[in-house]
Formats: C-alpha cells, structure tokens, sequence
C-alpha cells in the first residue's frame, strides 16, 4: 500500500480547498474518463483530465483508496489544481472558460457502480 498526499487550493479550477492523505490498495491507472452515477440516479459517461495550475490540462489517474470516513473509494485525481470534468457527449478542448466542464479537487466514487477509461 502507498500512501498519496493531495493538496488541491481553491482557485480557477477547483471550488474548494482539500487537503487529505489516501492509502492507495493498487497502483494509480492513468485515465480519460469513467462511467458513474455520481451526479444522477443513471450511470453518465464523463472525460476527464487533470488540471495544473501553471500548465492546464495534465494527466489524470484513478485508484482503489481507503478512506477514514468512506471505507475503500475509487479515487480519481489529477494535478495542482484538481481535475476537470466534462460529459461525453459534448467533449471540447480543456478551458476554465468553457461552461460544459466543472473542476473539482478530487472525486470519491463507489469502486462498485464506477467504471474507468484507461488512457490509451
């Protein structure tokens, strides 16, 4: 097990400041994208990329992780400034501007009812 240290400011990107340790159960996989019900009662299938605060768009990655709070999660997180999301049916080029994506510190999904896209 490795232990993996986030810190996420508030800013452009990200809504709000996360500062917390994970112990990661496997290896991180990096991905485009994932398949959850997250954010309504039906799976989505979302894009996803990580978000530097001095480079943009950069690698995001996915992992089973415990959690105090939560018991194992699906971790899915990115750069310095979190990572940033969009749905696939509408993908675009990663832009603060762009009303169609959100960013977020970190997502912690249910490993049963999520599904990732490895990067290829």
């Amino acid at each position: 097990m490795t232990l993996i240290e986030l810190e996420v400011n508030e800013g452009q990107n990200s809504p709000m400041d996360l500062h917390r340790m994970y112990n990661l159960l496997q290896p991180p996989v990096e991905i485009s994208g994932f398949s959850s019900d997250y954010l309504t009662d039906d799976k989505v299938d979302y894009l996803v990329s990580g978000w530097s605060e001095d480079d943009g768009a950069c690698s995001a990655y996915a992992a089973k992780a415990e959690d105090s709070g939560d018991g194992v999660i699906l971790l899915i997180y990115g750069g310095s400034a979190g990572i940033r999301i969009q749905t696939s049916d509408t993908p675009s080029t990663w832009d603060l501007n762009d009303s169609t994506q959100w960013g977020e510190p970190c997502l912690m999904l249910d490993p049963a009812s999520t599904s990732i896209f490895p990067s290829t």
